[in-house]
């Protein structure tokens, strides 16, 4: 099993079947899994509802699993990077 240490060791992938072969025999540190979560002051934090197709829903959830992850966590995360790509 690869332990992942930096995000520089996760290729771009083509496909959902080669990330799903990398993902097989990878996983992210623990530490960097940390570093990666933004822990902003709960004053610093608005509560709001996002409606989601249950299947969708139940697919992120199944990722967040398989990557050690609290599935709004990962939400967050993607929209983080998400918004910075697009800055």
């Amino acid at each position: 099993m690869k332990i992942i240490t930096t995000w520089s060791e996760i290729p771009a992938f083509d496909t959902e079947e080669e990330e799903a072969v990398f993902w097989s025999d990878a996983r992210l540190d623990s530490r960097l899994m940390n570093a990666s979560i933004l822990k902003a002051d709960a004053r610093e934090s608005t509560t709001i509802t996002l409606r989601f197709d249950p299947r969708m829903l139940a697919r992120i959830k199944r990722v967040a699993r398989s990557r050690y992850l609290n599935y709004q966590s990962m939400i967050k995360q993607w929209l983080s990077e998400r918004l910075e790509k697009e800055i």
